[in-house]
């Protein structure tokens, strides 16, 4: 069931609604083939129907749902293609930054992904999908922060959505909490120890997991993707 979520002042309505779909859409709260409705989506969060509907064309644009004339706007089932691609984009925007970061990365910035390393280890004791997901994300968004370059993080954020549907999926058997951990602390520990093309090698095995990982999921999940 989707969390309750609250509208702040903090950012553009637009925003935190595209935001709170994405999460539902790619948690699978809202599965593929649901019907969105601008007026429900505007009732709950008690807001005007101009936001949701930007919402809606910015999650059409990160390829999670597709608008049909008179019928309606729906969450697109799962492009084996395109999550192919958004993966090949991520791994050559994130080979650059980890190598860079091998060499540039503080003291600090390394404390900082201990950190979130030790707070994905409590997530999954705690079996907690959405919280795990959002610290992967953390992880490699603090690998970027630390060569002083977040739009090489928001560039992968934004083709990566559908990539997340299957993450998420993966997480229950396929590529479950732990074995990511362990890959991230692999990365971790050529970072620590400065060392460029063992980064590299680390964060492309790791990228490289989604290719293995799609085949038994979509065999699982069939009726949530598109046919081949």
């Amino acid at each position: 069931m989707s969390i309750p979520y609250i509208i702040t002042t903090s950012e553009p309505v637009n925003q935190q609604i595209y935001r709170f779909l994405r999460r539902d859409i790619v948690t699978c709260v809202i599965p593929p083939g649901s019907l969105l409705s601008e007026k429900e989506v505007s009732s709950r969060f008690n807001i005007s129907r101009q936001p949701v509907r930007e919402a809606f064309i910015k999650l059409a644009e990160a390829g999670l749902v597709q608008v049909l004339p008179q019928r309606g706007t729906f969450v697109r089932k799962i492009s084996a293609q395109r999550v192919a691609d958004g993966r090949f984009i991520r791994e050559a925007v994130e080979i650059a930054v980890v190598r860079r970061a091998a060499t540039e990365a503080s003291s600090e910035a390394l404390m900082a992904l201990e950190h979130n390393l030790q707070l994905q280890k409590i997530t999954a004791q705690r079996h907690d999908a959405q919280a795990f997901l959002q610290l992967d994300d953390e992880f490699h968004r603090l690998i970027a922060q630390s060569i002083n370059c977040e739009l090489a993080w928001e560039t992968v954020e934004n083709i990566k959505a559908t990539m997340d549907r299957v993450r998420f999926l993966t997480l229950s058997n396929v590529s479950p909490p732990e074995s990511v951990i362990e890959q991230h602390e692999e990365i971790f520990s050529t970072l620590r120890n400065k060392d460029a093309d063992g980064a590299e090698k680390a964060m492309r095995r790791h990228l490289q997991e989604m290719i293995f990982s799609i085949t038994p999921i979509a065999e699982q999940n069939s009726e949530w993707f598109e046919p081949c």
